[in-house]
Parts: C-alpha cells; structure tokens; sequence
C-alpha cells in the first residue's frame, strides 16, 4: 500500500495543503517547528483515530476553527481507496469512504495501516505501563479493527463499575448496589476476556520478531524479549490461592507456578476475571477502583536478564523502542501475505536522535519497504541508503519547486 495523496484542512498549522507521493522513499525536509511533524501526525490519525503526540482531539484543530479534515487517496495493487476524516470540537468524528455517505469514525479502522517511528516513541521503554498498553492495543486495532469495539466496551464498563465502586468508598453503597456491582462484573470479566486473549495472541506473533529486529539495529550482544504481566495471574490461580505468576518468554516456565493463561479460551478467562473480581471485592471497595483487568497489566520488555526500563542505556533504549515499532511492521507484513497491505513507514525526526551506526542500519531494513516517509531538519541526517525524492517543507505548505 502507498499514499498517493494527501490534503489537509485545518489540521494544526495548516490552512490547506495538499502533498501529492509515490512508491518508494520520499524525505520531507524543512526546519524545525514547520509543520514536517503535523503532515506525518494526520496520516498517523487516520491510522489509528488518535494521535502520537497529544490524548485528544481539541490541538488538532487549527486554533479557532471548529473542524479540521484529513483526505488520503491509498493505492493497494492497482486499486484506489480515498479516505476523508472529519475531525471535530462539539459533535462525534466522521469519516467517508470513497465519497460515500457518512460513517463511524472507527469504521475506517484497518484501511490506513501505518507503522510509524517517533522521538515519542521513548515512553515505551521509558514511560508508564499505559504506553505499553497502548501500543499493543492500536496495532491489535489495525490488524483486527473489530477488537476497536472490545476496546471500547471494556473501557465503558469499566468506567461504569469504577463509578459504582467510587459510591461504596464515598458511604453510599447498598445492598442493591453490590447487586449491580455482580452485573457488571459479568460485563466486565466479558469484556476483559476478550481484550486479554487479543493481546496474548499479539504478544506471542510480536515475540519472535521483536528478538530478530533487536538483533538486526544492534551487534547482537543482548537479547530482546516481553513478558506480558496479567493482573489476573495476580490475583487469582487455578485453585482459587493468591498468585504472582507471569507469562514468560515462549518456551520459559512462568516466574512462578501460575496457570499459564495463553492456553485458556475467552470462555475460561471470563470465569477466571469473575473469580478474581470477587476475590478482590473487599479492596476494591476500600480503594473505589477496579484493581483487576487488562486496564492495569503490563508488557515488560527486557535485555538480556534486565528489564529494559531503568537498566537500559540511551542507546539501547532507543533500539528497543526502534525493535518494537520494526517488529509490528513485520507482524504486518506477515498479515500482508495472506492477503492484508503492507504498512505504510513513517520516520518522524528519528534519525537526528541516532548515531552514525543505528542510523546506517535502520535505514538498511526500511528502505525495501513499499512506501517510506521521513522527516528531516537537515538533508545529512539521512543516510544514503534512503535515496529518495526529497519534498522541500515551508511554512503553510509544501514548495513545489523543490520536488525531486
């Protein structure tokens, strides 16, 4: 797949511009703070439905207008998709495809399939466990856009039964309202099922590949994994008794005795989620938050016999971080062979953060990629593996003349 067009109005500094591409590499040049970043953020959103940079929507939208609108025009093979996302201040986001009528902003899920590589992408070796969650969750979203829908659902229960547990601390909980509360821990152990067995199956696909791109930016002295931590395993084992298991790399016995919950259906996890919340009651209700669900695990990545957080250098955090967004690209294009679209690359101001070394083979393993995008302040960060046409950035827009 490859983005032949893109216009935008209204989108952050730009009025209106339109970026017209093609196969291949294309390098976007231009000083710092004009707008390089802006252009590869809008193809991100229409990816994703969210940004790499900031948590909603309101900074999207060019200060002082109440809509913004992102137009793609996609190829895959010889066939045209054209996209348009309606971003907006005061009503839900809308999107059409090939001029259709209006749907659900999430229905365009799964058409835009980006990989895209960002400073940002620090926080996930760096940054709190929701980065991790986050990351596992969109690239589950644009291999399977219906677990959007999972996603959504969890979250809305789980605000839901968070609310009522809140009640319960603050002195107002009843007889009726621990009645409720079975409700929704029915809903929600669904729910968290269905999300945790998504992101299991995703782990184990994301293993493999992670260890080899590690392996590929590096000189192969340490080994890259991710253990995925479940606060199932925590709360409740297979005998009802309190356990601290986790789910290790494949072919590694757990860190200790737990069930190991890659090989339960979402039948058998729905009925471990409602034990676990029931076990977990008492301090649930005493702290008014819901301790157990997919919402509070973790993807703990490792080096060698160290977590990666905390034990990590500069540079091989930044080879982490580089391993992991590679390592959905491959998960992808794994998906591309049997019938999916290779991902479009996105290397937002990434190689100025990289030494001489990282920069050479990073650019390597990307360039035979069927669609590249790279922003760059100065033209010689960007090593000549990347040979390209180069797309002069100005501000407010693109300078035609310096199309090469």
């Amino acid at each position: 797949m490859y983005l032949e067009k893109l216009s935008l109005s209204d989108f952050r500094s730009y009025a209106h511009v339109d970026l017209t591409l093609e196969p291949g590499v294309t390098v976007l040049v231009g000083s710092n703070g004009i707008g390089k970043t802006n252009l590869m953020e809008a193809i991100g959103y229409l990816a994703t439905l969210s940004s790499h940079r900031v948590s909603s929507d309101a900074p999207l939208l060019r200060f002082g207008t109440e809509r913004a609108l992102i137009r793609a025009k996609l190829v895959r093979g010889e066939q045209p998709t054209v996209l348009e996302l309606e971003i907006n201040s005061s009503r839900a986001n809308r999107a059409r495809i090939n001029r259709s009528n209006p749907v659900r902003a999430r229905d365009i899920l799964g058409i835009c399939q980006t990989v895209l590589f960002a400073p940002e992408d620090l926080a996930l070796v760096k940054g709190d466990p929701s980065n991790r969650r986050r990351f596992l969750d969109e690239l589950l979203v644009s291999l399977i856009p219906r677990h959007a829908a999972t996603r959504s659902d969890y979250d809305r229960v789980l605000k839901q039964r968070n609310a009522l547990l809140k009640s319960a601390r603050a002195g107002k909980f009843t007889a009726g309202h621990e009645a409720t509360l079975d409700v929704w821990d029915q809903h929600m152990a669904r729910a968290g099922a269905e999300l945790l067995h998504a992101r299991l199956e995703l782990v184990e696909r994301l293993r493999p590949h992670l260890g080899s791109a590690y392996a590929q930016l590096t000189d192969g002295s340490k080994e890259a994994g991710a253990i995925y931590r479940s606060t199932l395993q925590d709360a409740v084992d297979d005998d009802g008794a309190a356990s601290t298991g986790a789910l290790g790399p494949a072919g590694a016995a757990p860190t200790a005795p737990a069930e190991d919950l890659r090989l339960l259906s979402v039948e058998e996890l729905t009925d471990r989620y409602v034990r676990a919340f029931a076990a977990s009651r008492r301090k649930e209700l005493e702290r008014g938050i819901s301790l157990v669900g997919p919402h509070r695990d973790e993807l703990e990545l490792v080096l060698g016999m160290a977590p990666a957080k905390g034990y990590a250098s500069h540079g091989e955090t930044w080879s982490m971080c580089l391993s992991l967004r590679l390592a959905s690209y491959y998960v992808m294009l794994d998906d591309a062979r049997t019938g999916g679209s290779a991902p479009i690359l996105i290397l937002d101001d990434v190689f100025a953060e990289l030494d001489v070394q990282r920069r050479r083979k990073l650019a390597a393993i990307v360039s035979g990629a069927e669609h590249v995008l790279v922003t760059a302040a100065v033209e010689d960060d960007i090593p000549a593996e990347l040979a390209g046409r180069r797309v002069k950035v100005i501000p407010g827009g693109i300078d035609e003349r310096e199309y090469r």
